[in-house]
């Protein structure tokens, strides 16, 4: 969608933000955001060439539909029932904690709601 290394550096440190809080609000046994499997994956999903994630996202920010984007991979993309995943848990433990990345991955993902109107949506909320 055209944005550049700062924004995915802004994003980067607000999905961190939004899974300590999601993590704190789900899970009763201390877990660490820093630690690799949590932030690794993270940060392979936005910056590998050969995140299956990655590869996913790009091609929903291309304007590709999902089944598109799927159909074309041969691969599975974990991120796209990740997501479905992050909101039933939120609603089956009646989390009320902003997710606004995570809410509107689901919206453009579930819903059919444009990429670009959500991004720019989100951006007045990070930080």
């Amino acid at each position: 969608m055209g944005y550049g290394d700062n924004f995915i550096a802004v994003l980067i440190s607000n999905a961190t933000r939004e899974m300590d809080n999601f993590m704190n609000a789900t899970y009763t046994a201390p877990r660490n955001v820093q630690d690799s499997v949590y932030l690794g994956d993270l940060l392979v999903t936005c910056y590998s060439q050969f995140s299956r994630n990655r590869t996913f996202g790009l091609m929903i920010g291309k304007g590709y539909s999902v089944r598109a984007a799927q159909m074309e991979m041969n691969m599975v993309a974990e991120g796209y029932y990740a997501t479905a995943c992050i909101q039933k848990v939120k609603e089956r433990c009646d989390i009320s904690i902003e997710m606004p990345i995570a809410d509107a991955m689901y919206a453009i993902l579930y819903l059919n709601k444009d990429a670009r109107t959500e991004i720019k949506r989100i951006l007045r909320k990070l930080r």
